[in-house]
């Protein structure tokens, strides 16, 4: 009687068993997924179990060889996307998408930043494959096959299928019109599961890729008028100002704005920068928003004051889109202009995006002289980087737009002993200690690079932007942040810690800080009336920064939002001034505003809908 109850519980409950607990305990030790109450706690442990039955499910249609082969298989390839995500959220504190994995062309310049993400323990991911894998082989009575009935599958796919939809109504119970958040990933991974919000994110890509199709521009009228309601007119003084000037445009990787005047081990992290915003004009509560395409959605962000996909990066997803890129509008003002990057021109697909953008030229890998003892990290160091480019700036035709992107403060934050200038901070945490003199080594890159630019007569002939591409230290690292901040990171310091650098200089201006609520989208209508160039009439969701009535507002990817007094993140309205949540109803008047901006510049990415956009308009 024994081994007849025995051989009941066969190998497709046992490998459902297995890969239940085991995502339940990676929910729990690999990703930071917030709980609030014991009904999110039970959600979270029943989300994987429906998506595992349906698939565990289809080997009871298989005889004995063939089911053993599909359940091992199975096994193997669900453990293997889970550990995907894993390492994905170890780094960019996110869930892969369908056109994240498409990205593969980036992968074979990962390689320092992939190794720093795994480790030997990692094996344990794979545990439950092993212990299927041995049973399989022994073929003890726990393994023993047991043809299904039809009854028998059908009663099993009825019970996997009732499970779902309670999964589901629980889910919306919890957060009411769950599926409408595609950009909240970690929401949507806490509520249906890891595996289920990979099904539904192919969903997503699929109709994504309908709507070009199906678009026919008529969804532009709405979008024309949004914009033209929130027009700010340029600031009559700043017009113009610096028209006909050269542009040099810096892209400074991973650099945040927390270490903008501060010191570690009692020395300045920023000394060059700290002394250039005094003549600058500098913009301290500037965020940038970009999403998973990460450098790549700050170019898109600067270029177009268009917002990044929620999924995936748009240099890849829509590479083939019509825009009206700021190299393009300058470029038919008589600008030369380029972009300037010692790294593989196909690296984020900006050999095909760049062109898309109107760049007249790309200064690539091969327009350097790379070699081993003046590269680190992801290749050239930053210092050499902007020495050879000096030698391509005085070649251009005058007068150009420049976009230099950076390389040496990149993840892992690798720095040869030779170029430290401040020692790495004490903590813990590696990643946070090594960030430190990265971001020193690339202040002392700009410093030698503004120099040159003197040297050379450049320098009073063009303006100077710098900003920050996105953030370097992600929300895994917030014990030693909390350490170094002297406080702990909560949703609104974190979101306080999107800040990035941004410093515009402008010959023959005095330096002024800014402290207007602004983001990356901002730049883009902003370089443009420097240089005497309207706007209205354009598709654009920034405004100037120099405007006097530019709105103290700025939307952040994910759906949070920055005003002058509130900051909004994770469906909680916290007071800037207290730190603390406050009611809700005071960020209520801004709630649609973010969302439709979202919405809007989505629809204008996923149906190309400015191919139907008449540059006519733009005055």
């Amino acid at each position: 009687m024994k081994k007849i109850q025995w051989s009941r519980l066969s190998l497709v409950a046992l490998a459902t068993v297995l890969l239940w607990l085991k995502t339940y305990i990676v929910y729990k030790t690999s990703f930071e997924i917030k709980i609030e109450n014991w009904k999110q706690e039970f959600i979270l442990f029943l989300n994987p179990l429906s998506f595992l039955l349906f698939v565990f499910g289809f080997g009871l249609f298989m005889k004995e060889t063939k089911q053993k082969r599909y359940i091992l298989i199975s096994s193997f390839a669900i453990s293997a996307v889970l550990f995907a995500n894993v390492v994905f959220y170890r780094f960019f504190n996110d869930f892969l998408t369908i056109p994240v994995l498409f990205q593969t062309s980036n992968m074979s310049d990962l390689g320092s930043s992939v190794n720093e993400l795994l480790n030997v323990s990692d094996l344990l991911y794979f545990t439950d494959f092993a212990i299927l894998a041995l049973i399989v082989s022994v073929k003890p009575v726990l393994a023993a096959y047991r043809p299904a009935s039809k009854m028998h599958r059908r009663a099993y796919f009825l019970g996997a299928a009732a499970v779902a939809f309670f999964n589901l109504a629980l889910a919306e119970t919890e957060r009411p019109q769950l599926l409408t958040r595609t950009f909240d990933r970690e929401m949507l991974v806490k509520n249906i599961g890891t595996y289920n919000y990979h099904i539904y994110d192919i969903f997503l890509q699929s109709k994504s890729s309908a709507q070009r199709a199906l678009a026919d521009g008529s969804e532009l009228a709405d979008i024309k008028n949004y914009v033209s309601a929130n027009y700010k007119k340029p600031n009559e003084e700043m017009f113009g100002i610096a028209k006909e000037k050269n542009v040099i445009l810096i892209s400074m990787e991973s650099t945040q704005n927390f270490v903008i005047n501060e010191k570690v081990n009692g020395q300045e992290i920023t000394p060059f920068l700290n002394d250039f915003i005094k003549e600058s004009y500098y913009f301290e509560n500037f965020y940038h928003q970009t999403a998973q395409g990460k450098t790549s959605d700050s170019e898109f962000l600067v270029d177009n004051s268009l917002y990044p996909l929620s999924r995936g990066a748009v240099f890849f997803t829509h590479s083939g889109n019509e825009y009206n890129a700021t190299p393009a509008i300058l470029k038919d003002k008589g600008y030369f202009t380029a972009a300037l990057h010692a790294n593989n021109k196909s690296f984020w697909n900006r050999d095909i995006m760049y062109q898309s953008f109107g760049y007249d030229r790309f200064y690539s890998l091969p327009d350097y002289q790379v070699s081993k003892e003046n590269s680190v990290g992801w290749g050239l160091k930053d210092i050499d980087f902007f020495e050879q480019s000096v030698q391509h700036l005085k070649e251009m035709p005058k007068p150009f737009y420049a976009k230099f992107i950076t390389l040496t403060n990149h993840f892992p934050f690798d720095l040869e002993e030779e170029d430290q200038f401040i020692q790495p901070y004490n903590s813990a945490d590696k990643t946070v200690n090594n960030y430190f003199p990265t971001v020193r080594y690339q202040d002392e890159a700009l410093k030698n690079f503004i120099q040159r630019l003197k040297e050379e007569g450049l320098y009073e002939d063009s303006i100077i932007i710098l900003y920050g591409d996105h953030y370097g230290i992600s929300e895994n690292h917030n014990e030693a942040m909390g350490q170094f901040l002297g406080k702990e990171v909560t949703p609104f310091v974190s979101t306080q810690l999107q800040k990035v650098p941004l410093i515009i200089h402008i010959p023959g201006q005095e330096g002024r800080t800014i402290s207007k609520v602004s983001g990356q989208i901002d730049l883009k209508p902003t370089i443009l009336h420097m240089l005497g160039i309207g706007t209205k009439g354009s598709i654009e969701f920034g405004a100037d920064l120099f405007a006097k009535d530019k709105m103290d507002f700025t939307v952040l990817r994910d759906g949070s939002f920055v005003t002058k007094k509130y900051v909004y993140t994770r469906d909680i309205c916290y007071d800037k001034e207290t730190e603390q949540p406050t009611d809700k109803n005071a960020c209520e008047p801004y709630l649609a505003k973010a969302k439709n901006e979202l919405q809007y510049s989505d629809k204008i990415i996923y149906g190309d809908l400015l191919r139907f956009y008449e540059a006519a308009d733009q005055e």
